[in-house]
């Protein structure tokens, strides 16, 4: 029996398991090559109200591709080992033999794994950002919610809590600053670029440090690590985030103030700035598209600017959207897609770029095209930079 015919025989069964984490599959099928960019967006974003509706416009693709890329799908859902143990019922079905997927080789530090498709070029370890002190590092998340005007940021503490959870997750030491004015985020900046020593954050600044349910004052001494996360959650003007008291901190300072110098504990180290914050007033719309086809650092210094990665929710002179309860689209997504795609080895600039796609896509107005958003990476990092799940 062919391939095609099998997997019709089998459709509704295999339909209905795969319906469980509907995403996941959609993934898998992509990173497989089983679909190509524009079909896996199309498929990311069809109008259905369930998973099962996109779960079979999914496998409806995959037929309408021909034999070899049914057989490669069933292969697929009997090979690979994240797929058996996220759908453990597809052994119930009986499917032809499957011929086994290439083997991922691994690629090992003393504290992260990075596992990686045999077509892919295998990374030297000299490529990648060591990340092997415990904790991994600090993130340190900057949260405005309660402004001196009387406006409340609803929403931002569901952002705080999300990128708390989600580091935690991934080995750093989760803080958070709130409600700081201008003067108090330069303050804490300065305070955590020039940190050396085991050290208690002065109490003025009110830093609290993510427990595992809620955010507590901090028992132990603070040092840096091998990176350093920085989440800025505020109002915004272009090219600068506020402080509570309105006035502008700019993003070039932030930035600037985790400058590499000969004294900084994080000197060539990563150091990655999530802001979520609007860079204007204006609201960005979009456009149909139609028919669119998709086409070592070898010396004994670095740059002072080097190792910075800048991801903001929104482009330049552009409002970003933050549900008031749930957190902004730009927090959650990157939460989601950290959680997702860390455990499979990808980088942060994939990962990122997913976020890109993902925040895209959204639509603020019941009208499609009325009110997008588009997030923005910029980095100058040296090296590829990949965050693993640690386990305690």
């Amino acid at each position: 029996m062919s391939a095609k015919d099998t997997l019709r025989r089998n459709k509704t069964g295999i339909q209905t398991i795969l319906c469980g984490d509907r995403k996941f599959i959609l993934d898998k099928v992509f990173e497989n090559d089983l679909i190509t960019p524009r079909e896996y967006n199309n498929l990311k974003s069809i109008n259905k109200e369930d998973d099962e509706g996109h779960v079979v416009e999914l496998v409806d693709k995959i037929m309408n591709k021909g034999e070899e890329t049914c057989r490669d799908f069933l292969d697929l859902l009997q090979t690979d080992e994240d797929i058996k143990s996220t759908f453990p019922s597809l052994s119930n079905i009986q499917l032809p033999g499957a011929r086994p997927l290439p083997r991922p080789v691994q690629v090992s530090s003393s504290h992260s794994e990075v596992f990686l498709g045999q077509d892919k070029k295998r990374p030297k370890m000299d490529d990648l950002y060591p990340l092997n002190s415990q904790p991994v590092g600090l993130c340190l998340i900057m949260n405005n919610v309660n402004f001196t005007d009387g406006s409340v940021r609803r929403g931002s503490d569901k952002d705080a809590q999300s990128l708390a959870e989600v580091f935690s997750e991934l080995g750093f030491r989760a803080l958070m600053c709130k409600d700081q004015t201008k003067d108090q985020m330069e303050q804490t900046l300065t305070w955590f670029s020039s940190l050396n020593d085991h050290a208690l954050p002065p109490q003025e600044f009110r830093v609290e440090e993510w427990s595992g349910t809620g955010f507590t004052e901090p028992q132990q001494p603070l040092n840096h690590g091998d990176a350093f996360i920085c989440c800025l959650l505020s109002h915004g003007v272009k090219g600068a985030v506020l402080g509570t008291d309105r006035n502008p901190v700019s993003i070039k300072h932030i930035t600037r103030s985790f400058r590499a110098t000969e004294q900084s504990a994080l000197t060539g180290k990563p150091k990655v700035f999530l802001i979520q914050a609007c860079q204007g007033k204006d609201e960005q719309c979009g456009v149909l598209v139609k028919d669119l086809e998709e086409d070592n650092c070898g010396g004994g210094s670095i740059p002072v600017e080097a190792d910075v990665l800048v991801a903001i929710s929104t482009v330049e002179d552009y409002v970003s959207f933050r549900h008031r309860i749930d957190g902004s689209w730009f927090i959650q997504s990157v939460c989601q897609q950290l959680r997702e795609r860390c455990p499979r080895g990808e980088d942060l600039l994939t990962i990122l770029t997913h976020v890109n796609n993902d925040v895209s896509q959204k639509e603020a107005s019941s009208q499609p095209g009325e009110k997008k958003q588009m997030s923005e990476v910029r980095f100058n990092l040296r090296k590829t930079l990949v965050f693993s799940p640690h386990h305690t």
